[in-house]
């Protein structure tokens, strides 16, 4: 997997969401490097992976097994990992399946539905179904800005993407290729029985102004997993880290050192 690395001390390991890779992590390697080793990765078929193979599949299960294995071939013990969206749905397997592997985890705006006990199989929306599906369609019609400002705009806020950075928009467009794939690899539901599996401690994060789903989804996992704290990023939508990232940075920092150090670190 590709990564980028700045920094020394505890490792600190960043997953990229939807539409991103490592680039989107620069702010915490620039504001973090001095305290711990950061690494931000880019997961299967993201950039700078311009030639991953058509027929390798697009999963995030996938993606939670490769990142365990990349902490334990990078070899510097326990990782304090960070994922953002579709990643802290990455990460949230990693925790329960490599529990070895973690130190502790940060999950900023935790993608994917919930599935509360006595209600029926959880689903995303027609509605938000409809329109990603759209935005799919728009992007495979080489229509890539307008896509991409549709979904962007519906998981942060609208008009986010016409006034987003030429380094993000960059960023997004160089892996629009990922976003129908990614649609027909839905994430799992969280459920209260998966949370309680995970006994790293957590730091749930959210935008102030983070739409619905993502800060639903912070509260329940915030009863539901064994050990977690909540934080809130003010005046913040979904890029909170790049909103803000100076608190975002900080909230962090402050988990990790609550944790205390790692016996191997």
């Amino acid at each position: 997997m590709p990564y980028v690395e700045a920094g020394e001390g505890e490792l600190l390991l960043f997953v990229h969401g939807s539409l991103c890779d490592y680039r989107y992590w620069q702010p915490q390697l620039a504001g973090m490097e001095k305290q711990y080793r950061c690494v931000a990765v880019s997961l299967t078929h993201y950039w700078p992976q311009t030639d991953t193979p058509a027929e390798m599949p697009f999963s995030w299960s996938a993606h939670a097994d490769e990142v365990g294995e990349f902490i334990e071939r990078f070899g510097m013990g326990p990782a304090h990992v960070v994922g953002h969206s579709r990643g802290g749905c990455v990460a949230f397997y990693l925790a329960r399946r490599y529990p070895q592997h973690l130190r502790s985890l940060t999950l900023a705006d935790p993608g994917g539905p919930l599935q509360i006990a006595g209600r029926p199989t959880a689903r995303l929306p027609e509605t938000v179904n409809a329109l990603r599906a759209r935005a799919a369609q728009l992007i495979e019609e080489g229509k890539v800005d307008e896509g991409l400002q549709l979904f962007v705009d519906s998981v942060s806020r609208p008009g986010f993407w016409a006034k987003s950075t030429l380094s993000f928009r960059t960023m997004a467009i160089d892996n629009a290729h990922t976003l129908a794939r990614q649609f027909r690899d839905p994430l799992p539901a969280y459920t209260p029985e998966d949370a309680a599996d995970v006994r790293a401690p957590v730091l749930l994060i959210d935008g102030e102004k983070s739409p619905d789903m993502f800060r639903r989804t912070a509260t329940a996992l915030d009863s539901w997993l064994p050990d977690a704290r909540r934080a809130t990023v003010r005046g913040a939508s979904h890029g909170m880290n790049l909103a803000h990232p100076a608190a975002f940075n900080r909230y962090i920092d402050e988990f990790i050192r609550s944790v205390g150090p790692s016996s191997q670190g």
